[in-house]
């Protein structure tokens, strides 16, 4: 069956393919070996975040190519380009994690540029690691062009004296080691299977996570994100999304017709009740502003409130994402939140077809193991909850996946660091007391610059069997495979003269979960003079450089730390210059 041709006369490519004064532009692509008859065709950019910095994306190129065979077979012309990408794991604890939310808008702004600058008519985009995923759909919706997200596939466990283990147990590892529980030796032996593939965090982190959402917000194909990185059958996935691409481009079905509002709050039930990653708060909220949707921390916490959470998945469960994918991936976990009228149905995905009717086609049922029926859940609430107080009045996140209810509830003496190095040596040299909420400021996305992740000073308190002993509140992240009683985005943060600026040593917090409280025991007159003496905020290194330029656009927490003012602010869309 020939493959119907696509009018070009309003795509953004005629710019540079078509008439006589297009004729150095097409000389070109006559010497990289394109046929006229390509140059001629629907454009499509296919994206991927390659490189060699760690295991997450190292499989992106080899499928990008087949991405490519399939936009070929449906008559389009794909040129592939790469982006940067900074991989958390090799980040973390250290400087580099600085870079990472940053690269998330480096990301988004590269394939927007690269997009713009080569007229492109549509995308493909391929992602491996944590903030690539929402980088990548970011700029699907922010160009508004026909897109479809392809996740590159999570890592294959490893196996340990008999059992599945994850890059999660190597970090929680250093802890035991810390206190002596813990030899050299072992530590040797686990790191040296523990990430045995190519592939992203294979727990319910952060990268798992959004892959989820890329499927239940529409972007992705159906399933799509659950066969791990070595898999073959992702050679599948990626002919199809290249094949998708064009049916979108034929119908003009773009981002924006997929990520409504709606759409978000398909996503947002998806993170709750697979005990996502908290990061999801700071991700949902950035790609809606992509579309000019009103849709912050807030609102994605009223999602979590009343969702029920029913997929065991690490790190507050038992299993990883290959074992997701064998029990059914998100399509089963969709199908069970729509028997609780829980899906909108009618939102669009990149099939062509609904949610709903996508989920008709889902024949699979839960598994009562890795995903449990939504009629009899795990617990009856989300596994990440939202927080408000005179704490944190622009919001915080928790997650509470794997903690039974009585532990979600914590009120301690504050033990106040001002940053993570601090907290982490503290914690090293257990500086802290049982009963303690440990505070780490002046991690914000302006004040660290970059918000980092805790995950080395959370690990180390659960390497040191303390993970329920104490709390831990920062305006900084975790990462998703994060563990414990651990509050983190919380807003405003330090280096805007958030409360969490104003706390001392000794202030009695209160967290609660089930109430969604982040309290201080002081009266407004306390804060309102603690504030007044307040000496602003605490200066960093970053004077000059892409950190500094980030700290000073960057806004706050609650919406998504995005960098610019998103399509309530814009004058044109790209598809229709």
């Amino acid at each position: 069956m020939p493959t119907p041709k696509i009018d070009k006369s309003r795509l953004p490519s005629r710019h540079v393919t078509e008439g006589p004064a297009r004729a150095p532009h097409r000389s070109y692509f006559y010497a990289m070996g394109i046929s006229e008859e390509e140059i001629h065709q629907p454009w499509v950019g296919v994206a991927t975040c390659w490189n060699e910095a760690a295991p997450c994306n190292i499989a992106l190129s080899r499928q990008a190519q087949a991405v490519k065979s399939g936009v070929k077979s449906s008559g389009g012309t794909p040129r592939e380009f790469t982006t940067i990408t900074v991989t958390d794991g090799i980040a973390m604890g250290n400087e580099g994690m600085r870079s990472s939310l940053a690269s998330r808008e480096a990301i988004a702004d590269t394939v927007e540029l690269t997009m713009r600058g080569h007229s492109y008519d549509a995308l493909v985009g391929l992602a491996g690691c944590d903030k690539s995923l929402p980088g990548m759909m970011m700029a699907m919706v922010r160009l508004n062009t026909p897109s479809v997200f392809i996740y590159g596939g999570s890592i294959l466990p490893g196996r340990h004296h008999g059992r599945d283990v994850t890059v999660q147990d190597v970090f929680e590892a250093v802890g035991r080691h810390q206190a002596g529980d813990y030899s050299d030796a072992e530590l040797d032996a686990l790191e040296r299977v523990a990430c045995p593939s190519a592939g992203a965090c294979g727990g319910q982190f952060t990268a798992n996570t959004m892959a989820c959402v890329s499927e239940a917000i529409g972007l992705a194909l159906p399933n799509s994100a659950g066969a791990p990185a070595p898999y073959e059958s992702r050679d599948q996935y990626g002919e199809a999304s290249g094949a998708a691409v064009m049916t979108l481009l034929e119908r003009n079905i773009r981002a924006r017709d997929i990520v409504t509002r709606k759409a978000l709050e398909n996503a947002a039930r998806v993170v709750a009740c697979t005990g996502g990653s908290t990061n999801a708060g700071l991700h949902l909220p950035a790609i809606a502003h992509e579309a000019g949707i009103e849709f912050d921390l807030f609102d994605v916490c009223d999602i979590f409130h009343d969702t029920p959470y029913f997929v065991d998945l690490k790190p507050g469960g038992q299993f990883v994402a290959k074992d997701l994918y064998e029990a059914g991936g998100v399509p089963v976990v969709m199908k069970e939140l729509r028997k609780a009228g829980l899906i909108h149905e009618d939102c669009m995905s990149a099939t062509g077809r609904t949610i709903g009717e996508e989920i008709d086609r889902v024949e699979r049922e839960a598994d009562g193991r890795v995903i449990h029926p939504v009629a009899s859940p795990i617990t009856k609430t989300g596994g990440v909850v939202g927080l408000k107080g005179n704490l944190a009045p622009d919001g915080a996140i928790v997650k509470v996946a794997g903690i039974k209810e009585e532990h979600q509830v914590f009120t301690g003496p504050a033990r106040v660091f001002e940053s993570e190095e601090e907290a982490f040596e503290a914690v090293r040299a257990r500086g802290y007391s049982e009963g303690d909420v440990i505070v780490i400021r002046n991690e914000g996305p302006a004040g660290g610059p970059g918000m980092r992740e805790m995950l080395s000073t959370t690990a180390a308190i659960s390497g040191q069997g303390m993970g329920k002993k104490v709390a831990l509140i920062t305006d900084g992240r975790f990462s998703g495979a994060t563990r414990g009683f651990c509050v983190g985005h919380v807003g405003p943060e330090a280096a805007h003269g958030g409360p969490i600026a104003l706390l001392r040593d000794g202030d009695m917090i209160t967290i609660n979960a089930i109430t969604g409280e982040l309290s201080v025991d002081l009266s407004d007159a306390e804060l309102e003079a603690r504030k007044a003496d307040w000496a602003g905020p605490r200066e960093t290194l970053y004077s000059s450089g892409a950190l500094w330029k980030y700290a000073q656009l960057v806004g706050s927490t609650r919406k998504g730390a995005v960098t610019h003012p998103g399509a309530s602010g814009e004058r044109h869309v790209y598809m229709d210059l």
